[in-house]
Order: structure tokens, then sequence, then C-alpha cells
């Protein structure tokens, strides 16, 4: 039959054993997640600033196209007058093709800008892709320590169920009121439940017990519960 001593003093099914798993458990250091989030943010206000300079260039190149398209109608009007046989006076027809030249070389000017907008634009846009994986990576940094913290937890929890399911197998023999003793002495502040009595010391409180007590418990018979003069614990001679 399992005794309140074998309970106590086996460090793989004692309820000390149990706290400190609990206590083992871990969180993603604050400091460790607030760098990522700091960095993250540094990130989103450049891709922020990005974006801005990408948006104001995506802006000036839809106001050129839109003006080629404009030109591209006039152009078309005017071909439409020159060839359409309206138009039939010698100055008037000089007049159409000089309007439509005109028109095709400021067409080509405006072209030649939107060329030069969609060259600077794919610099940003790389850019924007550089800020993007760097916050991917970030992300993915957090995620991996995150795992990590889950991981150990789950095996501390683990760990620690295990322990609770091996201390109840082993202390269900145990009288509820010797059981609840051992409970009441362990639950004191600093203090232990089951300690061994080494020599005249007690490995509860570290102690050293008169020479006469000592004498006394050792007269006992082995199965009588006797407990520590100084922290009151129980002793495991």
């Amino acid at each position: 039959m399992a005794t309140i001593h074998d309970v106590a003093l086996d460090a793989q099914v004692s309820p000390t054993t149990v706290s400190r798993y609990i206590n083992n458990r871990i969180e993603l250091p604050a400091s460790t997640a607030a760098r990522i989030d700091a960095a993250i943010a540094v990130i989103d206000t450049e891709a922020a600033e990005v974006a801005g300079r990408r948006h104001e260039l995506a802006r000036e190149q839809k106001r050129l196209e839109d003006e080629v398209a404009l030109i591209e109608d006039r152009v078309a009007t005017e071909n439409g007058k020159l060839y359409g046989g309206s138009v039939t006076a010698i100055k008037e027809l000089q007049a159409l093709q000089e309007e439509i030249a005109g028109l095709k070389a400021r067409q080509a000017t405006i072209e030649d800008q939107v060329l030069e907008v969609m060259e600077s634009i794919e610099p940003i846009d790389a850019e924007a892709d550089a800020l993007t994986a760097r916050r991917d990576a970030q992300l993915a940094e957090r995620a991996r320590l995150e795992a990590i913290v889950a991981d150990t937890c789950a095996e501390i929890d683990a760990a620690a169920e295990q322990t609770r399911t091996q201390r109840a197998e082993a202390i269900r023999d145990i009288p509820d009121a010797l059981l609840a003793e051992y409970e009441q002495l362990r639950s004191r502040p600093g203090q232990v439940g089951v300690a061994r009595l080494v020599g005249t010391t007690c490995h509860g409180c570290h102690l050293d017990l008169a020479a006469v007590e000592v004498d006394r418990l050792k007269k006992l018979p082995a199965n009588d519960l006797v407990h520590c003069e100084e922290c009151g614990c129980i002793l495991v001679r």
C-alpha cells in the first residue's frame, strides 16, 4: 500500500512537480513581440509612403493617357473632314493637315511622357515588393516563435497532466484524514508537507533537531506518523 511518504517524496508524482511544470510554461517574450511589431510598423510607414508615390504617378499616367485618347479622337475627327469631301478649299485642307500634324506631334510627346511615368513606376513597384517581403518575413518569424512557444507549452501541459494522473493513482489508497493533513501542511507558505530526516537534520526546514528528540523518534515504530518539532512537517525516517 502506498504511504503518504511515497507520494510526497516521489518528485515525479508530487504537486510540487505539477506546480513547477505550470511555472515553466512560457509566453512569447514581450520584448520580442514588441521588436517585431515595431519593425512591422516601420515597414508599414515606408509602404504607405511608397504607395503614395505610386498613386501620384498612376494618376499622372491616367491623366496623360486620357489626354492621348482625346487627341486620337480629335485626329479622327479632323481626318474625317480631310478625307470626307466636305472640305474642298485648298487652304482649308492645308490647315487641316497642319492641325492633324500638330496633334500627332503632341500625341507623340505625351506618349513619351507616359513611358517616362511608367518607367518611374517600375522601381517603386520593386520597392513595394521588397517591403512586402520584409513584412512577410517579420510575420513568419513571429509565427515561428509562437509555434515554438505553443509546442513547448503543449509538452509542459502533457507532462503536468501525466504527473497529475500518476499522483492520483499513487494516493488512491491513502486515508483521507492523512492525506488532508499532508495537503494542509504542504499548503503553508515556504513549507513542505513531508521531508526526510537525515541524521539529526530535517530536510524540510534544514534545521537540526535536538539529539533527545531524534533518539525518541528512532525508538518509535516505523509506521508511526512523526513530525518535525521545528517546522511541523511529516518526517520520513
